[in-house]
């Protein structure tokens, strides 16, 4: 069994009775609700090693981290929420590999553990690949909202496969209601609520790998598997029955505003795919559970491919080393580092040998359920994908592709602002 520097340490720290002899520092994008609740779990840390810890968070995390490793002066550890500024970092030099054993834990340890230690793995200075990220803290984004009474009241069931999902939809219209509400619209960053749709449909039509290659441009957009991915979105968003305000409307109507059509009464629609945080834009004392709720967006039962689940999250990596920082890292995989978190908001976790009762909202349990039952996780894709392109011409492509535009010509063109980028 692998020894636990952790408990050797926080054990030695105990019987020295020192509170704070050696210290340690971490920096990430946390602010307000979310910084204290990670001084919570830093509070755990701090009580059981005696060591003496530091969070610093910052809007301008990204910018400033690398300032920081430039100049000497990096933290201990940092919060990256996104996994490319990760490798960039680990690709000059800045991050320090994870302990040995790890990735075996995570294998062991977390739902569809190979998938996190893939997030996780980059190629460093020297061009060999090494584990430096551990993900903790993960958002889910593979869900479908509904209104239980409109549901209810319609003699409609939840689907558990695409097979079922599609049928609804048809029902639904035939029913003389329309099936979905979907809106693109996010001022500057208009088109991203339609590369979720599309990275979903790419993991329930292709292998994960095909969606790995996807992402580093080893695989194109013009590729047919990924135009076929696009033209899945357009079964669901270029129908003018299929959603609230026809076609014409899917990319002026605002993501916040969209999921509203499901609180009218008659309802303007009966679903929304859009990820956990979407009920921050539901009308005011909305009770999630009852007023509202989410299934799984499912995967095609004649495909096999699992059940995958795309999602964000933050990794954190070594930036400074030093031997209190390979002791945190470790006190992240204890069961106690993700219950005191799950005991607060707005805290997922791959971890399968947590208390879910320790979850202090229903809701967030029924999620991470979602995510324990992943046996493929993937990042959002556009998020892993050059700034120009994943915040750029994809946004603005599947604009295009929702006013009309051929699913082909609109690959090609993103496509072709990738190729610009060698």
């Amino acid at each position: 069994m692998r020894k636990s520097f952790y408990l050797g340490a926080a054990m030695a720290a105990l019987v020295a009775g020192s509170a704070s002899a050696e210290q340690l520092t971490i920096s990430g994008p946390w602010l307000g609700a979310d910084e204290e609740n990670v001084q919570k779990v830093l509070d755990v840390f701090r009580a059981q090693s005696g060591i003496d810890v530091s969070y610093v968070g910052s809007d301008s995390f990204e910018q400033q981290i690398v300032i920081d490793a430039e100049a000497g002066s990096a933290p201990n550890i940092a919060v990256f929420p996104q996994p490319g500024l990760a490798a960039d970092m680990a690709s000059k030099g800045f991050l320090t590999p994870l302990a040995d054993g790890t990735s075996d834990w995570i294998k062991e340890n977390y739902a569809a553990g190979q998938s996190w230690v893939d997030l996780g793995t980059y190629a460093g200075k020297d061009g060999a690949d090494s584990l430096y990220g551990f993900f903790y803290k993960v958002d889910v984004k593979s869900l479908v909202w509904y209104i239980p009474e409109n549901f209810e009241d319609a003699g409609y069931d939840v689907p558990t496969s695409m097979e079922e999902l599609k049928a609804l939809t048809d029902q639904i219209v035939a029913d003389g209601g329309t099936p979905w509400c979907i809106g693109l619209g996010s001022g500057g960053a208009t088109g991203w609520p339609a590369t979720d749709w599309v990275e979903d449909l790419l993991l329930r039509t292709q292998t994960p790998d095909v969606y790995d290659g996807w992402v580093k441009n080893e695989i194109p957009f013009t590729d047919e598997r990924i135009v076929a991915a696009i033209d899945e979105f357009g079964a669901f968003a270029r129908k003018d029955e299929y959603v609230a305000g026809g076609a014409g409307a899917v990319a002026s109507t605002d993501f916040r505003d969209s999921p509203k059509g499901m609180f009218a009464s008659p309802p303007q629609c009966y679903m929304h795919r859009q990820a956990s945080f979407i009920p921050a834009f539901f009308p005011e004392g909305t009770v999630v559970g009852e007023d509202a709720d989410f299934f799984y967006f499912p995967s095609y039962s004649e495909k096999e491919l699992g059940n995958p689940v795309l999602g964000a999250g933050t990794l954190w990596a070594i930036t400074s080393d030093s031997p209190e920082a390979h002791q945190f890292i470790e006190f992240l995989q204890t069961a106690e580092a993700h219950e005191t978190w799950m005991a607060l908001k707005g805290f997922l976790t791959p971890h399968k040998g947590v208390n879910s009762d320790a979850f202090g909202d229903p809701t967030l349990k029924k999620m991470n359920d979602i995510l324990l039952g992943a046996t493929t996780f993937r990042f959002d894709g556009s998020d892993l994908m050059p700034g120009g392109v994943g915040a750029g011409s994809f946004w603005t492509g599947m604009v295009d592709y929702a006013g009309g535009k051929e699913a082909s010509d609109v690959a090609g063109e993103i496509q072709s602002s990738w190729d610009a980028l060698k």
